[in-house]
């Protein structure tokens, strides 16, 4: 009689995939525009400027990601972000005086740099592609090199489908 079980062979492979889109923030973003502070919408005067900002509702900004930009070309002065960062320490998640795009390469940064590399010493690695958010492509890019030193091989893709992106060479030991 023949033994018609069907057997998963990704599952008993021993590949680990790491999905990118796991570190993706879960918080969502809003914009802190210095535009709506300006006079004429080009010119930062420092006693308004302060005034505005003290006299501000910054209960919009709770728990959100908060990106610290200014649509026009005026010249803002650094002390200027400064002051806004003060004033969001306490109520927003996080706080990035640049573009979304910009923050995305940020977080994933500090993100991949947090993984403790060594638990995947001499593991295959599946890095996920083809996701539904996102992912900068600076992310693969940056994985792939932090799991270099310790990875016995890197693919891209799925499990079942695979691209080869690096395979430690083997050792040849001598007598």
């Amino acid at each position: 009689m023949e033994n018609n079980t069907l057997v998963n062979r990704v599952a008993g492979s021993g590949l680990i995939t790491i999905n990118l889109e796991d570190f993706f923030p879960t918080k969502s973003h809003i914009i802190f525009d210095i535009k709506e502070y300006l006079f004429h919408g080009l010119i930062l005067k420092e006693k308004d400027f302060r005034e505005s900002l003290k006299n501000l509702d910054w209960s919009i900004y709770q728990d959100k990601i908060v990106l610290i930009t200014c649509s026009t070309d005026a010249v803002i002065p650094l002390w200027a972000y400064m002051l806004i960062s003060v004033y969001l320490k306490d109520i927003a998640f996080d706080i990035y005086q640049g573009s979304w795009e910009d923050y995305l390469l940020m977080h994933y940064r500090n993100e991949i740099q947090k993984i403790d590399a060594e638990q995947f010493l001499d593991k295959r690695i599946v890095i996920k592609g083809c996701g539904s958010k996102p992912v900068p492509s600076y992310a693969y890019t940056m994985i792939t090199s932090r799991l270099i030193p310790d990875a016995q091989s890197i693919m891209f893709g799925e499990p079942c489908s695979t691209v080869p992106i690096y395979k430690r060479p083997r050792q040849i030991l001598h007598n």
